[in-house]
Protein backbone atom coordinates (compact mmCIF):
# COMPACT_ATOMS: atom_id res chain seq x y z
CA UNK A 1 0.00 0.00 0.00
CA UNK A 2 1.48 3.60 -1.12
CA UNK A 3 1.55 6.28 1.46
CA UNK A 4 -1.67 8.13 0.45
CA UNK A 5 -3.37 4.85 0.63
CA UNK A 6 -2.22 4.02 4.15
CA UNK A 7 -3.10 7.45 5.20
CA UNK A 8 -6.36 7.56 3.62
CA UNK A 9 -7.15 4.10 5.14
CA UNK A 10 -5.96 5.36 8.78
CA UNK A 11 -7.96 8.22 8.49
CA UNK A 12 -10.95 5.85 7.68
CA UNK A 13 -10.26 4.03 10.89
CA UNK A 14 -10.38 6.96 13.32
CA UNK A 15 -10.48 9.83 11.72
CA UNK A 16 -14.21 10.01 12.64
CA UNK A 17 -12.82 10.40 16.04
CA UNK A 18 -10.12 12.64 15.60
CA UNK A 19 -12.64 15.07 13.56
CA UNK A 20 -15.49 14.65 16.07
CA UNK A 21 -12.64 16.07 18.78
CA UNK A 22 -11.75 18.97 16.52
CA UNK A 23 -14.99 19.64 15.65
CA UNK A 24 -16.09 20.33 19.07
CA UNK A 25 -13.72 22.22 19.97
CA UNK A 26 -14.07 24.44 16.74
CA UNK A 27 -17.16 25.34 17.38
CA UNK A 28 -16.86 25.46 20.89
CA UNK A 29 -14.58 28.69 20.20
CA UNK A 30 -16.35 30.18 17.59
CA UNK A 31 -19.72 30.05 19.52
CA UNK A 32 -20.22 30.86 22.61
CA UNK A 33 -23.43 29.45 23.32
CA UNK A 34 -22.15 26.21 22.06
CA UNK A 35 -20.08 24.89 24.98
CA UNK A 36 -22.83 24.91 27.29
CA UNK A 37 -24.16 22.58 29.65
CA UNK A 38 -27.95 23.31 28.32
CA UNK A 39 -26.80 23.00 24.52
CA UNK A 40 -25.10 19.69 24.92
CA UNK A 41 -27.66 18.29 27.09
CA UNK A 42 -30.57 19.65 23.92
CA UNK A 43 -28.06 18.28 21.88
CA UNK A 44 -28.42 14.53 22.97
CA UNK A 45 -31.73 14.48 24.02
CA UNK A 46 -32.75 15.70 20.27
CA UNK A 47 -30.78 13.32 18.71
CA UNK A 48 -31.39 10.61 21.04
CA UNK A 49 -34.09 8.65 18.73
CA UNK A 50 -32.35 9.37 15.70
CA UNK A 51 -28.97 7.64 17.47
CA UNK A 52 -31.00 5.07 18.78
CA UNK A 53 -32.18 4.31 14.92
CA UNK A 54 -28.48 4.14 14.31
CA UNK A 55 -27.87 1.32 16.57
CA UNK A 56 -30.21 -0.73 14.53
CA UNK A 57 -29.19 0.75 11.33
CA UNK A 58 -25.30 -0.45 12.38
CA UNK A 59 -26.03 -4.26 12.63
CA UNK A 60 -28.07 -4.20 9.26
CA UNK A 61 -25.70 -2.64 7.24
CA UNK A 62 -22.80 -4.80 8.92
CA UNK A 63 -24.54 -7.48 6.99
CA UNK A 64 -24.40 -5.48 3.85
CA UNK A 65 -28.00 -5.34 4.16
CA UNK A 66 -30.15 -1.78 4.12
CA UNK A 67 -33.61 -0.84 6.17
CA UNK A 68 -35.09 2.32 4.48
CA UNK A 69 -38.52 1.46 6.39
CA UNK A 70 -36.91 2.62 9.95
CA UNK A 71 -38.90 6.42 9.16
CA UNK A 72 -41.89 5.37 8.57
CA UNK A 73 -41.46 2.54 11.07
CA UNK A 74 -40.87 5.51 13.89
CA UNK A 75 -44.31 7.21 12.62
CA UNK A 76 -46.30 3.93 13.21
CA UNK A 77 -44.68 3.15 16.40
CA UNK A 78 -45.72 6.94 17.64
CA UNK A 79 -49.19 6.65 16.79
CA UNK A 80 -49.11 3.77 18.45
CA UNK A 81 -47.61 4.41 21.82
CA UNK A 82 -49.76 7.46 21.69
CA UNK A 83 -53.35 5.67 21.11
CA UNK A 84 -52.23 3.35 23.84
CA UNK A 85 -51.74 6.03 25.96
CA UNK A 86 -55.02 7.46 25.71
CA UNK A 87 -57.02 4.66 26.54
CA UNK A 88 -58.92 5.61 29.44
CA UNK A 89 -57.51 3.04 32.24
CA UNK A 90 -55.48 2.77 35.55
CA UNK A 91 -53.18 3.46 37.25
CA UNK A 92 -51.83 5.83 34.84
CA UNK A 93 -48.07 4.95 35.23
CA UNK A 94 -48.79 1.32 33.66
CA UNK A 95 -50.76 2.52 30.93
CA UNK A 96 -47.94 4.90 29.85
CA UNK A 97 -45.62 1.51 30.45
CA UNK A 98 -47.81 -0.50 28.40
CA UNK A 99 -47.55 2.34 25.53
CA UNK A 100 -43.87 2.55 25.91
CA UNK A 101 -43.26 -1.53 25.30
CA UNK A 102 -46.01 -1.42 23.14
CA UNK A 103 -44.51 0.63 20.85
CA UNK A 104 -41.37 -1.18 20.78
CA UNK A 105 -42.79 -4.32 19.99
CA UNK A 106 -44.77 -2.95 17.15
CA UNK A 107 -41.76 -1.87 15.71
CA UNK A 108 -40.13 -5.30 16.51
CA UNK A 109 -42.64 -6.97 14.32
CA UNK A 110 -42.17 -4.74 11.51
CA UNK A 111 -38.45 -5.42 11.37
CA UNK A 112 -39.37 -8.90 11.84
CA UNK A 113 -41.33 -8.68 8.76
CA UNK A 114 -39.00 -7.39 6.98
CA UNK A 115 -36.65 -9.91 8.10
CA UNK A 116 -38.61 -13.13 6.94
CA UNK A 117 -39.33 -11.66 3.83
CA UNK A 118 -35.85 -11.32 3.11
CA UNK A 119 -34.79 -14.75 4.33
CA UNK A 120 -37.79 -16.76 3.20
CA UNK A 121 -39.11 -14.90 -0.19
CA UNK A 122 -35.51 -14.37 -0.85
CA UNK A 123 -36.12 -10.73 -1.91
CA UNK A 124 -33.44 -7.82 -1.81
CA UNK A 125 -33.32 -5.92 1.16
CA UNK A 126 -34.10 -2.37 -0.56
CA UNK A 127 -37.06 -3.59 -2.00
CA UNK A 128 -38.89 -5.44 1.05
CA UNK A 129 -37.85 -2.40 3.04
CA UNK A 130 -38.82 -0.19 0.76
CA UNK A 131 -42.21 -1.82 0.76
CA UNK A 132 -42.49 -1.90 4.75
CA UNK A 133 -42.35 1.96 4.40
CA UNK A 134 -44.86 2.53 1.92
CA UNK A 135 -46.79 -0.24 3.72
CA UNK A 136 -46.21 1.46 7.35
CA UNK A 137 -46.33 4.77 6.58
CA UNK A 138 -49.80 4.36 4.41
CA UNK A 139 -51.32 2.39 7.17
CA UNK A 140 -50.61 4.97 10.01
CA UNK A 141 -52.10 7.57 7.41
CA UNK A 142 -55.17 5.82 7.29
CA UNK A 143 -55.85 4.95 10.86
CA UNK A 144 -55.00 8.64 11.89
CA UNK A 145 -57.09 10.21 8.76
CA UNK A 146 -53.59 11.59 8.93
CA UNK A 147 -53.91 13.81 12.53
CA UNK A 148 -51.92 13.48 15.36
CA UNK A 149 -53.25 11.56 18.21
CA UNK A 150 -52.18 14.76 21.24
CA UNK A 151 -55.57 15.26 22.90
CA UNK A 152 -56.18 13.09 26.04
CA UNK A 153 -52.35 11.79 26.48
CA UNK A 154 -51.78 11.76 30.20
CA UNK A 155 -49.54 14.38 31.70
CA UNK A 156 -46.35 11.74 33.13
CA UNK A 157 -46.11 10.67 29.29
CA UNK A 158 -45.53 14.02 28.30
CA UNK A 159 -42.79 14.72 31.38
CA UNK A 160 -40.89 11.46 29.93
CA UNK A 161 -39.97 13.50 26.95
CA UNK A 162 -40.83 17.26 28.13
CA UNK A 163 -39.80 17.60 31.40
CA UNK A 164 -36.58 19.62 31.37
CA UNK A 165 -33.68 18.12 32.64
CA UNK A 166 -34.62 15.25 33.64
CA UNK A 167 -36.43 13.88 30.72
CA UNK A 168 -33.75 14.69 28.76
CA UNK A 169 -31.63 12.73 31.22
CA UNK A 170 -33.81 9.68 30.83
CA UNK A 171 -33.82 9.73 26.90
CA UNK A 172 -29.36 9.96 27.06
CA UNK A 173 -28.80 7.37 29.44
CA UNK A 174 -31.12 5.10 27.71
CA UNK A 175 -29.55 6.05 24.27
CA UNK A 176 -26.12 5.42 25.78
CA UNK A 177 -27.03 2.26 27.35
CA UNK A 178 -27.99 1.32 24.02
CA UNK A 179 -25.24 1.99 22.79
CA UNK A 180 -22.78 -0.27 25.88
CA UNK A 181 -25.41 -3.04 24.57
CA UNK A 182 -25.23 -3.14 20.80
CA UNK A 183 -21.13 -2.80 21.93
CA UNK A 184 -21.47 -5.73 23.91
CA UNK A 185 -23.19 -8.10 21.44
CA UNK A 186 -21.15 -7.36 18.87
CA UNK A 187 -17.66 -7.06 20.75
CA UNK A 188 -17.95 -10.17 23.20
CA UNK A 189 -20.84 -12.55 21.36
CA UNK A 190 -21.27 -15.17 19.00
CA UNK A 191 -24.15 -13.77 17.67
CA UNK A 192 -21.77 -10.72 16.83
CA UNK A 193 -19.24 -12.14 15.25
CA UNK A 194 -21.71 -14.15 12.88
CA UNK A 195 -23.27 -10.99 12.30
CA UNK A 196 -19.77 -10.05 10.96
CA UNK A 197 -18.99 -12.89 9.27
CA UNK A 198 -22.15 -12.86 6.62
CA UNK A 199 -21.56 -9.34 5.99
CA UNK A 200 -17.65 -10.10 4.87
CA UNK A 201 -19.25 -13.55 3.11
CA UNK A 202 -22.69 -14.85 3.63
CA UNK A 203 -21.78 -18.03 1.55
CA UNK A 204 -18.35 -18.74 3.87
CA UNK A 205 -20.39 -18.05 6.67
CA UNK A 206 -22.95 -20.49 5.97
CA UNK A 207 -20.14 -23.15 5.14
CA UNK A 208 -18.63 -22.69 8.61
CA UNK A 209 -22.16 -23.86 10.33
CA UNK A 210 -23.84 -20.15 10.58
CA UNK A 211 -27.48 -19.90 10.21
CA UNK A 212 -27.16 -17.09 8.28
CA UNK A 213 -31.38 -16.65 8.04
CA UNK A 214 -31.50 -16.57 11.77
CA UNK A 215 -28.76 -13.70 11.79
CA UNK A 216 -30.50 -11.76 9.20
CA UNK A 217 -33.90 -11.95 10.72
CA UNK A 218 -32.51 -11.19 14.31
CA UNK A 219 -30.59 -8.06 12.80
CA UNK A 220 -33.66 -6.54 11.49
CA UNK A 221 -36.09 -7.73 13.91
CA UNK A 222 -33.66 -5.95 16.47
CA UNK A 223 -33.44 -2.68 13.75
CA UNK A 224 -37.15 -2.53 13.92
CA UNK A 225 -37.24 -2.73 17.91
CA UNK A 226 -34.89 0.03 18.09
CA UNK A 227 -36.85 1.82 15.66
CA UNK A 228 -39.91 1.47 17.83
CA UNK A 229 -38.09 2.54 20.95
CA UNK A 230 -37.27 5.84 19.15
CA UNK A 231 -40.52 6.71 18.04
CA UNK A 232 -41.57 5.97 21.35
CA UNK A 233 -39.01 8.51 22.08
CA UNK A 234 -40.25 11.08 19.88
CA UNK A 235 -43.74 10.94 20.85
CA UNK A 236 -42.72 11.71 24.49
CA UNK A 237 -40.67 14.73 22.85
CA UNK A 238 -43.00 16.07 21.01
CA UNK A 239 -46.46 14.74 23.38
CA UNK A 240 -47.94 13.43 20.38
CA UNK A 241 -48.55 10.59 18.24
CA UNK A 242 -47.64 12.47 14.49
CA UNK A 243 -48.33 10.35 11.73
CA UNK A 244 -45.73 12.65 9.75
CA UNK A 245 -43.16 11.53 11.98
CA UNK A 246 -39.90 9.83 11.12
CA UNK A 247 -39.70 11.24 7.33
CA UNK A 248 -35.99 11.01 5.84
CA UNK A 249 -34.94 9.66 9.56
CA UNK A 250 -33.85 6.48 7.68
CA UNK A 251 -31.22 8.50 5.94
CA UNK A 252 -30.32 10.23 9.00
CA UNK A 253 -29.64 7.02 10.36
CA UNK A 254 -27.67 5.65 7.58
CA UNK A 255 -25.42 8.60 7.25
CA UNK A 256 -24.39 8.14 10.58
CA UNK A 257 -23.47 4.80 10.68
CA UNK A 258 -22.00 5.79 7.15
CA UNK A 259 -20.07 8.83 8.13
CA UNK A 260 -18.96 6.77 11.19
CA UNK A 261 -17.09 4.24 9.06
CA UNK A 262 -19.04 1.38 8.67
CA UNK A 263 -18.67 0.07 5.29
CA UNK A 264 -21.99 -0.49 2.64
CA UNK A 265 -19.93 -3.42 1.64
CA UNK A 266 -21.01 -4.64 5.21
CA UNK A 267 -18.28 -7.10 7.45
CA UNK A 268 -16.73 -4.06 8.77
CA UNK A 269 -17.30 -1.35 11.10
CA UNK A 270 -18.19 -0.22 15.19
CA UNK A 271 -20.93 0.89 16.90
CA UNK A 272 -18.52 3.74 18.94
CA UNK A 273 -17.65 4.49 15.25
CA UNK A 274 -21.66 4.88 14.44
CA UNK A 275 -22.31 6.90 17.94
CA UNK A 276 -19.32 9.39 16.71
CA UNK A 277 -20.20 9.82 13.02
CA UNK A 278 -24.17 10.73 14.59
CA UNK A 279 -22.95 13.41 16.74
CA UNK A 280 -20.67 15.03 14.69
CA UNK A 281 -23.73 15.63 12.46
CA UNK A 282 -25.36 16.55 15.50
CA UNK A 283 -23.27 19.26 16.43
CA UNK A 284 -22.97 20.47 13.03
CA UNK A 285 -26.62 21.13 12.11
CA UNK A 286 -26.79 22.26 16.11
CA UNK A 287 -23.99 24.81 14.94
CA UNK A 288 -25.76 25.94 11.77
CA UNK A 289 -28.85 26.22 14.02
CA UNK A 290 -26.93 28.68 16.67
CA UNK A 291 -25.57 30.61 13.43
CA UNK A 292 -28.87 31.35 12.05
CA UNK A 293 -28.23 29.47 8.62
CA UNK A 294 -31.20 28.05 7.21
CA UNK A 295 -32.02 24.88 7.38
CA UNK A 296 -31.70 23.56 4.06
CA UNK A 297 -28.28 24.06 4.31
CA UNK A 298 -27.83 20.89 6.93
CA UNK A 299 -29.06 18.62 4.37
CA UNK A 300 -26.11 20.34 1.71
CA UNK A 301 -23.96 19.19 4.44
CA UNK A 302 -25.01 15.81 5.13
CA UNK A 303 -24.81 15.26 1.40
CA UNK A 304 -21.64 16.31 1.51
CA UNK A 305 -20.73 14.57 4.74
CA UNK A 306 -21.76 11.19 3.06
CA UNK A 307 -20.19 12.11 -0.44
CA UNK A 308 -16.65 12.02 1.69
CA UNK A 309 -17.37 8.94 3.65
CA UNK A 310 -17.77 6.46 0.75
CA UNK A 311 -14.77 8.16 -1.16
CA UNK A 312 -12.99 7.13 2.07
CA UNK A 313 -14.78 4.06 2.61
CA UNK A 314 -13.65 3.06 -1.28
CA UNK A 315 -10.07 3.59 -0.65
CA UNK A 316 -10.02 1.67 2.69
CA UNK A 317 -11.76 -1.37 1.29
CA UNK A 318 -9.16 -1.60 -2.02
Amino acid sequence: MNPIRHALAALARYGIFVALVVEFALFSIWSPNFFSTGNQLNVLHQNAPILVLAIGMTFVILTAGIDLSVGSVVALTAVGAAQLAVLDWEPIGLRVAVAVIGGALLGAICGMVNGLVITKVRIPPFVATLAMMLVAKGAVLIATDARPISQGLPDLFERLGQGGGASALIHVSAMLALFVVAWVVLRFTAFGKHVYAVGNNPEAAHLCGIRVPRVLVAVYLGCGLLAGIGGTMLATQLDSGDPKLGELMELDAIAAVVVGGTSLMGGRGSIWGTLAGGLLIAYLKNYLTLEGLPFFWQKVVIGVALILAAFLDRFRSE
